[in-house]
Protein backbone atom coordinates (compact mmCIF):
# COMPACT_ATOMS: atom_id res chain seq x y z
CA UNK A 1 0.00 0.00 0.00
CA UNK A 2 1.11 3.18 -0.72
CA UNK A 3 2.64 6.24 -3.14
CA UNK A 4 3.40 6.22 -6.65
CA UNK A 5 7.01 5.25 -8.14
CA UNK A 6 7.32 8.93 -8.91
CA UNK A 7 6.04 10.43 -5.53
CA UNK A 8 8.50 12.94 -3.68
CA UNK A 9 10.98 11.84 -1.70
CA UNK A 10 10.22 12.75 1.78
CA UNK A 11 13.12 10.87 3.63
CA UNK A 12 16.18 9.73 2.67
CA UNK A 13 18.99 8.03 4.61
CA UNK A 14 22.03 7.51 3.42
CA UNK A 15 24.95 5.12 4.01
CA UNK A 16 24.44 5.43 7.42
CA UNK A 17 26.87 3.61 10.38
CA UNK A 18 26.59 3.69 13.71
CA UNK A 19 29.10 1.43 16.14
CA UNK A 20 29.04 0.81 19.52
CA UNK A 21 32.36 -0.13 20.68
CA UNK A 22 33.53 -3.14 18.88
CA UNK A 23 29.68 -4.14 17.44
CA UNK A 24 28.36 -2.13 14.18
CA UNK A 25 24.88 -1.58 14.95
CA UNK A 26 24.16 0.10 11.58
CA UNK A 27 26.32 -0.93 8.46
CA UNK A 28 26.14 1.34 5.45
CA UNK A 29 22.46 1.16 5.19
CA UNK A 30 20.87 3.84 2.58
CA UNK A 31 16.85 4.18 1.74
CA UNK A 32 14.19 6.33 0.71
CA UNK A 33 10.60 6.67 2.01
CA UNK A 34 7.80 8.07 -0.82
CA UNK A 35 5.12 10.90 0.34
CA UNK A 36 2.01 8.22 0.89
CA UNK A 37 3.40 5.22 1.30
CA UNK A 38 3.99 2.45 4.06
CA UNK A 39 7.15 0.66 4.00
CA UNK A 40 7.61 -2.32 6.47
CA UNK A 41 11.57 -2.99 8.09
CA UNK A 42 11.97 -6.22 9.06
CA UNK A 43 14.82 -7.52 11.42
CA UNK A 44 15.28 -10.04 13.79
CA UNK A 45 16.15 -8.71 17.63
CA UNK A 46 19.59 -6.85 17.43
CA UNK A 47 19.40 -6.29 13.68
CA UNK A 48 19.93 -2.38 13.90
CA UNK A 49 15.92 -1.14 13.26
CA UNK A 50 15.81 0.19 16.28
CA UNK A 51 19.35 1.72 16.59
CA UNK A 52 18.62 3.37 12.96
CA UNK A 53 15.24 4.48 14.00
CA UNK A 54 16.56 6.58 16.99
CA UNK A 55 19.30 7.67 14.94
CA UNK A 56 16.74 9.32 12.61
CA UNK A 57 14.52 10.69 15.69
CA UNK A 58 17.68 12.41 16.92
CA UNK A 59 18.12 9.84 19.74
CA UNK A 60 21.75 8.78 18.53
CA UNK A 61 24.10 10.11 16.51
CA UNK A 62 25.47 8.06 13.24
CA UNK A 63 29.09 8.05 13.44
CA UNK A 64 29.16 7.87 9.64
CA UNK A 65 26.13 9.21 7.27
CA UNK A 66 23.61 11.43 6.32
CA UNK A 67 19.44 11.83 6.97
CA UNK A 68 17.65 14.33 4.67
CA UNK A 69 13.96 15.04 5.33
CA UNK A 70 11.78 16.37 2.99
CA UNK A 71 14.72 17.67 1.21
CA UNK A 72 16.82 19.51 3.50
CA UNK A 73 19.89 17.84 5.88
CA UNK A 74 18.10 16.64 9.63
CA UNK A 75 20.34 18.08 12.19
CA UNK A 76 22.20 15.27 14.05
CA UNK A 77 21.56 13.98 17.53
CA UNK A 78 18.58 16.42 17.92
CA UNK A 79 15.04 14.98 18.66
CA UNK A 80 13.21 18.36 18.46
CA UNK A 81 14.54 19.05 15.24
CA UNK A 82 13.29 15.82 14.03
CA UNK A 83 9.68 16.32 15.18
CA UNK A 84 10.06 19.91 13.93
CA UNK A 85 10.60 18.20 10.98
CA UNK A 86 7.51 16.12 11.39
CA UNK A 87 8.98 13.28 12.14
CA UNK A 88 6.66 11.01 15.01
CA UNK A 89 7.72 7.84 16.24
CA UNK A 90 5.92 5.11 18.82
CA UNK A 91 8.92 3.52 20.67
CA UNK A 92 9.27 0.10 21.00
CA UNK A 93 10.01 0.98 24.97
CA UNK A 94 7.83 3.67 26.21
CA UNK A 95 9.22 7.06 26.71
CA UNK A 96 6.18 8.08 28.92
CA UNK A 97 6.47 9.84 33.03
CA UNK A 98 4.71 7.37 34.98
CA UNK A 99 3.24 10.22 37.54
CA UNK A 100 2.02 12.11 35.08
CA UNK A 101 -1.49 12.27 33.75
CA UNK A 102 -2.30 10.97 30.30
CA UNK A 103 -3.21 14.03 29.12
CA UNK A 104 -0.31 15.72 30.49
CA UNK A 105 2.46 12.91 28.71
CA UNK A 106 0.66 13.73 25.61
CA UNK A 107 1.50 17.45 26.14
CA UNK A 108 4.71 17.08 27.48
CA UNK A 109 6.68 18.91 25.49
CA UNK A 110 4.39 20.52 23.14
CA UNK A 111 4.54 24.20 25.41
CA UNK A 112 5.13 24.70 28.74
CA UNK A 113 3.81 22.99 31.65
CA UNK A 114 3.41 26.10 33.75
CA UNK A 115 2.37 29.12 32.02
CA UNK A 116 -1.16 30.08 31.91
CA UNK A 117 -4.06 28.71 29.03
CA UNK A 118 -2.42 25.44 28.50
CA UNK A 119 -5.08 24.87 26.54
CA UNK A 120 -6.05 21.66 27.86
CA UNK A 121 -10.15 21.45 27.48
CA UNK A 122 -8.54 21.75 23.19
CA UNK A 123 -6.07 19.17 23.70
CA UNK A 124 -8.50 16.98 25.70
CA UNK A 125 -10.98 17.24 22.77
CA UNK A 126 -8.79 16.29 20.42
CA UNK A 127 -7.33 13.49 22.46
CA UNK A 128 -10.75 12.29 22.51
CA UNK A 129 -11.22 12.43 18.45
CA UNK A 130 -8.07 10.84 17.93
CA UNK A 131 -9.07 8.26 20.47
CA UNK A 132 -12.00 7.30 18.47
CA UNK A 133 -10.77 7.29 15.17
CA UNK A 134 -8.34 4.97 15.95
CA UNK A 135 -9.68 2.88 18.23
CA UNK A 136 -7.31 3.15 21.25
CA UNK A 137 -9.64 4.19 24.48
CA UNK A 138 -7.76 5.19 27.32
CA UNK A 139 -9.19 7.63 29.91
CA UNK A 140 -7.05 11.20 29.12
CA UNK A 141 -7.31 11.85 33.39
CA UNK A 142 -5.78 8.16 34.32
CA UNK A 143 -2.16 8.45 36.07
CA UNK A 144 0.12 6.58 33.15
CA UNK A 145 1.87 4.71 36.28
CA UNK A 146 -1.92 3.17 36.68
CA UNK A 147 -2.01 1.89 33.71
CA UNK A 148 -1.16 -1.86 31.93
CA UNK A 149 1.16 -1.78 29.66
CA UNK A 150 -0.76 -2.29 26.41
CA UNK A 151 -2.75 1.21 27.59
CA UNK A 152 0.63 2.37 27.84
CA UNK A 153 1.35 1.56 24.11
CA UNK A 154 -2.21 3.32 22.98
CA UNK A 155 -0.95 6.33 24.63
CA UNK A 156 2.74 6.46 22.61
CA UNK A 157 0.32 6.11 19.55
CA UNK A 158 -1.87 8.84 20.33
CA UNK A 159 1.64 11.39 21.55
CA UNK A 160 2.71 10.82 17.77
CA UNK A 161 -0.44 11.26 16.36
CA UNK A 162 -1.27 14.69 18.20
CA UNK A 163 1.95 16.40 17.13
CA UNK A 164 0.77 16.22 13.26
CA UNK A 165 3.55 13.89 11.98
CA UNK A 166 4.20 13.60 8.86
CA UNK A 167 6.44 10.77 8.76
CA UNK A 168 5.43 8.47 11.14
CA UNK A 169 7.57 5.41 12.29
CA UNK A 170 5.21 2.42 14.12
CA UNK A 171 7.36 0.07 16.44
CA UNK A 172 4.72 -2.77 17.03
CA UNK A 173 1.68 -0.80 16.97
CA UNK A 174 -0.92 -3.52 17.08
CA UNK A 175 0.51 -5.73 19.90
CA UNK A 176 -2.35 -4.69 22.01
CA UNK A 177 -5.13 -4.15 19.68
CA UNK A 178 -7.80 -6.78 19.06
CA UNK A 179 -8.51 -8.33 15.04
CA UNK A 180 -11.40 -5.41 15.06
CA UNK A 181 -9.25 -2.86 16.08
CA UNK A 182 -6.14 -3.74 13.95
CA UNK A 183 -8.75 -3.52 11.23
CA UNK A 184 -10.05 -0.27 12.21
CA UNK A 185 -6.93 0.86 12.77
CA UNK A 186 -5.41 -0.05 9.64
CA UNK A 187 -8.58 1.72 7.66
CA UNK A 188 -7.36 5.23 9.30
CA UNK A 189 -3.68 4.29 8.30
CA UNK A 190 -4.94 3.60 4.66
CA UNK A 191 -7.31 7.32 4.73
CA UNK A 192 -4.22 8.99 6.54
CA UNK A 193 -1.55 7.46 3.51
CA UNK A 194 -3.95 9.00 1.23
CA UNK A 195 -4.03 12.63 2.47
CA UNK A 196 0.39 12.24 2.00
CA UNK A 197 0.92 10.60 5.32
CA UNK A 198 4.79 8.39 5.04
CA UNK A 199 4.89 5.41 7.36
CA UNK A 200 7.68 3.24 9.08
CA UNK A 201 6.22 -0.32 10.00
CA UNK A 202 8.38 -2.12 12.39
CA UNK A 203 6.22 -5.37 13.50
CA UNK A 204 7.26 -8.90 14.17
CA UNK A 205 3.64 -9.87 12.59
CA UNK A 206 4.23 -10.88 9.12
CA UNK A 207 0.86 -10.93 7.99
CA UNK A 208 0.34 -7.58 9.31
CA UNK A 209 3.51 -6.05 7.37
CA UNK A 210 1.95 -7.99 4.13
CA UNK A 211 -1.41 -6.29 4.60
CA UNK A 212 -0.81 -2.92 5.15
CA UNK A 213 3.39 -2.47 3.32
CA UNK A 214 3.81 -1.48 0.28
CA UNK A 215 6.71 -2.72 0.53
CA UNK A 216 9.41 -4.44 2.99
CA UNK A 217 13.23 -3.76 4.00
CA UNK A 218 15.24 -6.42 5.61
CA UNK A 219 18.13 -6.01 8.09
CA UNK A 220 19.90 -8.55 9.25
CA UNK A 221 23.61 -7.70 11.24
CA UNK A 222 23.61 -4.07 10.58
CA UNK A 223 22.87 -4.56 7.31
CA UNK A 224 19.67 -4.29 4.69
CA UNK A 225 20.41 -7.86 2.98
CA UNK A 226 16.83 -7.01 0.86
CA UNK A 227 13.71 -4.84 -0.50
CA UNK A 228 11.29 -6.45 -1.70
CA UNK A 229 7.76 -5.01 -3.42
CA UNK A 230 4.92 -6.74 -0.81
CA UNK A 231 2.93 -7.65 -3.53
CA UNK A 232 6.00 -10.03 -5.09
CA UNK A 233 6.94 -11.90 -1.77
CA UNK A 234 4.79 -14.11 1.37
CA UNK A 235 5.29 -13.91 4.95
CA UNK A 236 7.88 -17.51 4.36
CA UNK A 237 9.96 -15.72 1.84
CA UNK A 238 9.62 -12.79 4.62
CA UNK A 239 10.78 -14.84 7.85
CA UNK A 240 13.63 -16.52 5.40
CA UNK A 241 15.85 -13.51 4.55
CA UNK A 242 15.19 -12.08 8.05
CA UNK A 243 16.62 -15.36 9.64
CA UNK A 244 19.18 -16.43 6.53
CA UNK A 245 17.38 -19.79 7.05
CA UNK A 246 14.58 -21.87 6.48
CA UNK A 247 11.79 -21.13 9.53
CA UNK A 248 9.78 -23.77 10.66
CA UNK A 249 7.08 -22.75 13.42
CA UNK A 250 6.37 -25.78 15.66
CA UNK A 251 2.77 -27.01 16.31
CA UNK A 252 1.99 -28.77 19.49
CA UNK A 253 -0.18 -32.24 18.49
CA UNK A 254 -3.13 -33.47 20.58
CA UNK A 255 -2.78 -34.94 23.63
CA UNK A 256 -4.83 -36.28 26.24
CA UNK A 257 -4.31 -33.92 29.55
CA UNK A 258 -3.56 -34.73 32.72
CA UNK A 259 -5.18 -33.81 36.27
CA UNK A 260 -5.54 -29.91 37.25
CA UNK A 261 -2.52 -28.46 38.88
CA UNK A 262 -3.69 -25.70 39.52
CA UNK A 263 -7.79 -24.83 39.76
CA UNK A 264 -9.65 -21.56 40.87
CA UNK A 265 -13.22 -21.59 41.75
CA UNK A 266 -15.44 -18.47 42.24
CA UNK A 267 -12.25 -16.35 42.58
CA UNK A 268 -12.65 -12.51 43.05
CA UNK A 269 -9.85 -9.95 43.46
CA UNK A 270 -10.06 -6.15 44.25
CA UNK A 271 -9.43 -3.48 41.42
CA UNK A 272 -6.00 -2.08 41.19
CA UNK A 273 -6.56 1.47 40.47
CA UNK A 274 -7.78 1.71 36.92
CA UNK A 275 -7.20 -2.15 36.67
CA UNK A 276 -10.28 -4.58 36.86
CA UNK A 277 -9.85 -7.20 39.42
CA UNK A 278 -11.05 -10.93 38.71
CA UNK A 279 -15.02 -11.34 38.53
CA UNK A 280 -16.21 -14.84 39.69
CA UNK A 281 -13.49 -16.89 38.02
CA UNK A 282 -13.46 -20.30 37.13
CA UNK A 283 -10.32 -21.80 35.84
CA UNK A 284 -8.37 -25.19 35.67
CA UNK A 285 -4.97 -25.53 34.43
CA UNK A 286 -4.00 -28.61 33.92
CA UNK A 287 -1.15 -30.92 33.71
CA UNK A 288 -0.20 -31.43 29.86
CA UNK A 289 -2.12 -28.34 28.35
CA UNK A 290 -1.36 -25.11 27.13
CA UNK A 291 -4.77 -22.56 28.53
CA UNK A 292 -4.75 -19.87 26.13
CA UNK A 293 -5.91 -16.06 27.79
CA UNK A 294 -7.39 -13.58 25.31
CA UNK A 295 -8.25 -10.16 25.50
CA UNK A 296 -7.61 -6.76 25.18
CA UNK A 297 -4.69 -5.24 27.40
CA UNK A 298 -6.08 -4.30 30.82
CA UNK A 299 -8.76 -6.68 31.40
CA UNK A 300 -7.70 -8.36 34.18
CA UNK A 301 -5.36 -10.36 32.63
CA UNK A 302 -2.55 -8.42 35.44
CA UNK A 303 -5.02 -9.33 38.46
CA UNK A 304 -4.80 -13.09 37.50
CA UNK A 305 -0.95 -13.14 36.69
CA UNK A 306 -0.49 -11.20 40.26
CA UNK A 307 -2.42 -14.34 41.04
CA UNK A 308 -0.90 -17.36 40.19
CA UNK A 309 2.57 -15.86 40.92
CA UNK A 310 2.15 -14.60 44.44
CA UNK A 311 1.32 -11.35 44.23
CA UNK A 312 -2.77 -11.27 45.00
CA UNK A 313 -5.03 -13.25 46.77
CA UNK A 314 -8.25 -14.33 46.40
CA UNK A 315 -10.97 -12.00 47.98
CA UNK A 316 -13.61 -14.69 47.85
CA UNK A 317 -13.72 -17.62 46.13
CA UNK A 318 -10.87 -20.82 46.41
CA UNK A 319 -7.83 -21.01 44.88
CA UNK A 320 -6.78 -25.23 44.80
CA UNK A 321 -2.93 -26.44 44.49
CA UNK A 322 -1.87 -29.57 44.11
CA UNK A 323 0.05 -30.44 45.66
CA UNK A 324 -1.53 -28.28 48.34
CA UNK A 325 0.29 -25.25 49.99
CA UNK A 326 0.54 -24.61 53.69
CA UNK A 327 2.05 -21.35 53.79
CA UNK A 328 0.55 -17.76 53.26
CA UNK A 329 0.02 -17.59 49.81
CA UNK A 330 3.01 -15.25 48.06
CA UNK A 331 6.09 -15.35 45.45
CA UNK A 332 8.27 -17.24 47.71
CA UNK A 333 5.23 -19.76 48.39
CA UNK A 334 4.39 -19.94 44.17
CA UNK A 335 7.68 -20.10 43.50
CA UNK A 336 8.21 -23.39 46.21
CA UNK A 337 5.42 -24.90 44.77
CA UNK A 338 6.68 -25.17 41.12
CA UNK A 339 4.75 -22.08 39.72
CA UNK A 340 7.90 -20.48 37.12
CA UNK A 341 6.69 -17.07 35.84
CA UNK A 342 7.75 -15.24 32.51
CA UNK A 343 6.41 -11.75 33.18
CA UNK A 344 4.58 -9.35 31.15
CA UNK A 345 7.46 -6.81 30.91
CA UNK A 346 11.09 -7.95 31.00
CA UNK A 347 12.35 -4.36 31.50
CA UNK A 348 10.83 -3.69 34.11
CA UNK A 349 10.07 -6.94 36.42
CA UNK A 350 11.75 -9.35 34.56
CA UNK A 351 15.22 -8.37 35.27
CA UNK A 352 17.53 -5.78 37.04
CA UNK A 353 19.35 -4.12 34.14
CA UNK A 354 22.65 -3.34 35.89
CA UNK A 355 23.18 -6.72 36.91
CA UNK A 356 24.82 -9.11 35.01
CA UNK A 357 23.15 -12.75 33.41
CA UNK A 358 24.38 -14.79 36.07
CA UNK A 359 22.94 -12.37 38.52
CA UNK A 360 19.79 -12.82 36.93
CA UNK A 361 19.60 -16.13 36.13
CA UNK A 362 19.08 -16.71 40.03
CA UNK A 363 17.10 -13.82 40.79
CA UNK A 364 14.46 -15.94 41.84
CA UNK A 365 16.70 -19.02 43.39
CA UNK A 366 19.85 -16.89 44.85
CA UNK A 367 19.39 -18.33 48.25
CA UNK A 368 18.58 -21.77 47.67
CA UNK A 369 21.17 -24.74 47.31
CA UNK A 370 23.55 -24.53 45.36
CA UNK A 371 23.44 -21.14 44.58
CA UNK A 372 24.28 -20.53 48.15
CA UNK A 373 26.63 -21.96 51.16
CA UNK A 374 26.01 -20.67 54.77
CA UNK A 375 24.72 -17.50 53.62
CA UNK A 376 27.85 -16.76 50.67
CA UNK A 377 26.81 -16.76 47.08
CA UNK A 378 28.21 -19.37 45.63
CA UNK A 379 29.70 -17.73 42.30
CA UNK A 380 31.36 -20.58 40.57
CA UNK A 381 28.08 -22.61 40.38
CA UNK A 382 25.94 -19.40 39.70
CA UNK A 383 28.24 -18.87 36.98
CA UNK A 384 28.27 -22.36 35.17
CA UNK A 385 23.92 -22.11 35.77
CA UNK A 386 24.30 -18.97 33.59
CA UNK A 387 26.28 -20.57 30.98
CA UNK A 388 24.07 -23.56 30.37
CA UNK A 389 21.34 -21.12 30.19
CA UNK A 390 23.37 -19.14 27.62
CA UNK A 391 24.45 -22.54 25.72
CA UNK A 392 21.00 -24.38 25.91
CA UNK A 393 18.47 -21.49 25.40
CA UNK A 394 20.98 -19.77 22.55
CA UNK A 395 21.42 -16.49 24.14
CA UNK A 396 23.74 -14.27 22.12
CA UNK A 397 25.71 -12.51 24.45
CA UNK A 398 30.23 -12.19 25.43
CA UNK A 399 29.35 -14.91 28.73
CA UNK A 400 27.68 -14.90 32.22
CA UNK A 401 29.38 -11.40 33.38
CA UNK A 402 27.56 -9.19 30.86
CA UNK A 403 25.52 -6.77 31.98
CA UNK A 404 22.12 -7.48 31.07
CA UNK A 405 21.21 -3.99 29.77
CA UNK A 406 23.37 -4.53 27.08
CA UNK A 407 21.43 -7.33 25.34
CA UNK A 408 19.07 -7.11 22.49
CA UNK A 409 14.84 -7.62 23.92
CA UNK A 410 14.82 -11.09 22.15
CA UNK A 411 18.27 -12.68 24.00
CA UNK A 412 17.19 -11.01 27.68
CA UNK A 413 13.98 -12.72 26.85
CA UNK A 414 15.64 -16.44 26.32
CA UNK A 415 17.24 -15.65 29.56
CA UNK A 416 14.25 -15.15 31.62
CA UNK A 417 12.94 -18.34 29.40
CA UNK A 418 15.82 -20.49 30.59
CA UNK A 419 15.59 -19.01 34.08
CA UNK A 420 11.86 -20.51 34.36
CA UNK A 421 11.89 -23.79 32.63
CA UNK A 422 15.62 -24.68 33.73
CA UNK A 423 14.12 -26.61 37.13
CA UNK A 424 11.18 -28.56 35.55
CA UNK A 425 8.38 -26.83 37.04
CA UNK A 426 4.82 -27.65 37.30
CA UNK A 427 2.91 -24.74 36.29
CA UNK A 428 4.52 -22.58 33.81
CA UNK A 429 3.04 -18.57 33.85
CA UNK A 430 3.83 -17.21 30.53
CA UNK A 431 2.40 -13.79 30.48
CA UNK A 432 3.12 -11.67 27.29
CA UNK A 433 6.52 -14.65 26.12
CA UNK A 434 7.55 -13.11 22.71
CA UNK A 435 6.34 -9.68 22.75
CA UNK A 436 8.81 -7.48 20.63
CA UNK A 437 10.68 -10.55 19.72
CA UNK A 438 11.40 -11.49 15.71
CA UNK A 439 10.23 -14.29 14.08
CA UNK A 440 13.62 -16.38 14.87
CA UNK A 441 12.94 -15.91 18.76
CA UNK A 442 9.44 -16.42 18.63
CA UNK A 443 9.62 -19.55 17.26
CA UNK A 444 12.39 -20.70 19.22
CA UNK A 445 10.33 -19.63 22.61
CA UNK A 446 7.00 -21.24 21.56
CA UNK A 447 9.18 -24.36 20.94
CA UNK A 448 9.91 -24.52 24.75
CA UNK A 449 6.97 -23.63 25.76
CA UNK A 450 5.30 -26.64 23.50
CA UNK A 451 8.09 -29.03 24.97
CA UNK A 452 7.48 -28.26 28.42
CA UNK A 453 3.80 -29.14 28.35
CA UNK A 454 4.97 -32.02 26.32
CA UNK A 455 6.79 -32.91 29.70
CA UNK A 456 3.77 -32.48 31.86
CA UNK A 457 3.48 -28.95 32.89
CA UNK A 458 0.53 -27.04 32.98
CA UNK A 459 0.99 -23.82 31.09
CA UNK A 460 -0.84 -20.56 31.18
CA UNK A 461 -0.34 -18.33 28.02
CA UNK A 462 -1.19 -14.58 28.12
CA UNK A 463 -1.16 -12.90 25.32
CA UNK A 464 -2.27 -10.33 23.22
CA UNK A 465 -1.60 -11.71 19.73
CA UNK A 466 -4.68 -13.61 18.61
CA UNK A 467 -2.41 -15.66 16.64
CA UNK A 468 -0.10 -16.77 19.09
CA UNK A 469 -3.25 -17.81 21.07
CA UNK A 470 -4.65 -19.78 18.47
CA UNK A 471 -1.39 -21.45 17.48
CA UNK A 472 -0.38 -22.88 20.73
CA UNK A 473 -3.08 -23.16 23.09
CA UNK A 474 -4.96 -26.44 23.56
CA UNK A 475 -7.87 -24.62 25.32
CA UNK A 476 -8.49 -20.72 24.82
CA UNK A 477 -10.92 -18.70 27.71
CA UNK A 478 -11.16 -14.70 26.80
CA UNK A 479 -11.13 -12.26 29.78
CA UNK A 480 -13.45 -9.51 29.74
CA UNK A 481 -13.76 -6.52 32.65
CA UNK A 482 -12.11 -9.13 34.98
CA UNK A 483 -14.52 -12.05 33.62
CA UNK A 484 -13.37 -15.70 32.17
CA UNK A 485 -15.28 -16.77 29.20
CA UNK A 486 -15.72 -20.39 29.21
CA UNK A 487 -13.71 -22.92 27.44
CA UNK A 488 -13.49 -22.82 23.67
CA UNK A 489 -11.32 -26.18 22.20
CA UNK A 490 -8.68 -25.71 19.74
CA UNK A 491 -10.08 -24.55 16.27
CA UNK A 492 -13.42 -23.98 17.52
CA UNK A 493 -13.42 -20.78 17.40
CA UNK A 494 -12.34 -18.08 14.52
CA UNK A 495 -10.42 -15.04 14.82
CA UNK A 496 -13.71 -12.44 14.48
CA UNK A 497 -15.90 -15.06 17.00
CA UNK A 498 -13.24 -14.80 19.59
CA UNK A 499 -12.88 -11.10 18.69
CA UNK A 500 -16.82 -10.20 19.64
CA UNK A 501 -15.56 -12.24 23.61
CA UNK A 502 -12.71 -9.85 23.90
CA UNK A 503 -14.72 -6.96 22.75
CA UNK A 504 -17.51 -8.20 25.42
CA UNK A 505 -20.17 -8.99 23.60
CA UNK A 506 -19.97 -12.63 24.18
CA UNK A 507 -20.26 -12.29 27.74
CA UNK A 508 -23.53 -10.34 27.51
CA UNK A 509 -24.76 -13.27 25.21
CA UNK A 510 -23.89 -15.75 27.65
CA UNK A 511 -25.74 -13.62 30.35
CA UNK A 512 -28.61 -13.07 28.18
CA UNK A 513 -28.67 -17.04 27.47
CA UNK A 514 -28.64 -17.79 31.21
Amino acid sequence: MGADDGAEVVLRLDRITKRFGALTANDTVSFALHRGEVVGLLGENGAGKTTLMNILFGHYTADEGSVEVFGKPLPPGNPRAALGAGIGMVHQHFTLADNLTVLENILLGTRSMWRPGLGRRKARDRVGRLSADFGLAVHPDARVGSLSVGERQRVEILKALFRDARILILDEPTAVLTPQETTALFDTLRKAVALGLSVIFISHKLGEVMTITRRVLVLRHGRIVGEVATADTDRHRLAEMMVGAEVTAPKPTERQPGAPLLSLRGVCTPDRGNAPGLRGVDLELRAGQITGLAGVSGNGQSALAGLIGGLERPETGTMVLDPASHEAWSPRAALGAGIARIPEDRHKTGVVADFTLAENAVLECYAAAPFSRAGWMNWPEIDRFAARIIDTYDVRCPGPRTRIRLLSGGNMQKLILGRALDPGPRVILANQPVRGLDIGAVTFVHAQLIAARDAGAAVLLISEDLDEIMALSDVIHVIYEGRLSPGFARASKTPAELGVWMAGHGFAGAEHAA
